[in-house]
């Protein structure tokens, strides 16, 4: 294992996507959002993305070139085209509309799609937080789970994430999946050749499964069973029926280089915290307060945060194998 500082993995990054036909500007962009993920302690939406962005790249599946483009179609509205290129820079195109917005308006939104995959969307969320709106996002992916009592994939694991301002402290953050867990974790799991626990995944022919790759190609167990699907049908409709971005069923794979652009979508949703009345971030620390109180509680997004702070202070942990094989994408 080694230890990096963030300038050293934002430089692995942004070499391995620069010599795989992306710009500098949309390498730095996804460098960010990567970097972010590994300080969140989300390993699985940090380096270990970095083989797959890469090939996709290469490939064309992914516009490493493309330059997102907005509009505001009302005063609280803009609608962004990643252009078949990677997220994170039309998502950059939100976070800097958005607080303003909100803040002018009470409540904004941004609607993203011919997108990719966004990786942790409590990163995005706590963000806007940390400018002053509380924010919600919606994201779909890659179908990977069925409708509670089918077995065809319909919806990806779809991440729901809200992050909210309080007056003495950092953000508020929750992020989670619609699976029981993340999917990235089973790519990570896949990839390290390590099993996973059961309950989990399925295989392929709808089994329970410990093996990550038989996971990978077999579908997720909804968080909370059939109150899972529900969620992810709402956010199915919010990310991508709402925007015109594809549904899970239409989106090809994050995870390899075959086929057409994924077209996946998000949605997020900016408002200020004194929309109705000042002290709106006094209200909210109120309650994180109560929970923080609470003995054995924690507020989410401390954890992170914690970890954030220690890896700043003592650098990220890297596996060394997967620094080498990203050291050496395109050369």
């Amino acid at each position: 294992m080694l230890t990096m500082t963030p300038e050293a993995v934002t430089d692995l990054i942004t070499g391995a996507l620069t010599r795989s036909r992306t710009s500098e500007a949309n390498a730095a962009s996804v460098a960010r959002a990567l970097l972010a993920a590994e300080l969140a302690g989300q390993n699985g939406h940090g380096l270990r993305r970095v083989a797959a962005y890469s090939a996709q790249a290469l490939a064309g599946k992914v516009d490493g070139f493309a330059v997102p483009s907005s509009e505001q179609t009302r005063p609280g509205a803009l609608a962004i085209d990643a252009g078949n290129g990677f997220a994170y820079p039309a998502m950059d195109l939100a976070l800097d509309w958005l607080p303003e917005a909100a803040k002018a308006q009470g409540i904004a939104i941004a609607g993203i799609r011919r997108s990719h995959h966004c990786g942790v969307a409590g990163v995005i969320v706590e963000a806007l937080a940390e400018r002053g709106v509380a924010a919600l996002m919606v994201a779909n992916a890659p179908a990977a789970m069925a409708p509670w009592g089918g077995n065809r994939p319909l919806f990806g694991t779809d991440p729901i994430a809200f992050a909210a301002p309080v007056s003495n402290g950092a953000p508020v953050v929750v992020d989670i999946s619609l699976s029981k867990v993340a999917r990235g974790k089973i790519m990570a799991a896949s990839q390290k050749g390590d099993p996973i626990p059961e309950g989990w995944a399925l295989d392929p022919d709808g089994q329970p499964t410990t093996d990550a790759k038989a996971a990978m190609a077999g579908t997720m167990i909804p968080l909370g069973d059939a109150k899972g699907t529900a969620l992810a049908l709402m956010v199915e409709l919010l990310c991508a029926g709402l925007t015109g971005a594809n549904y899970a069923w239409q989106a090809t794979s994050f995870f390899d280089d075959k086929g057409d652009p994924p077209g996946t979508g998000q949605a997020i949703i900016a408002i200020d915290p004194d929309a109705f009345g000042a002290g709106g971030e006094e209200r909210m620390a109120l309650m994180a307060d109560m929970v923080a109180g609470t003995e054995g509680a924690r507020v989410p997004g401390r954890r992170r945060q914690q970890i954030r702070s220690e890896y700043l202070a003592n650098g990220i942990p890297v596996d060394a194998e997967l620094e080498a094989a990203i050291r050496a994408i395109g050369t």
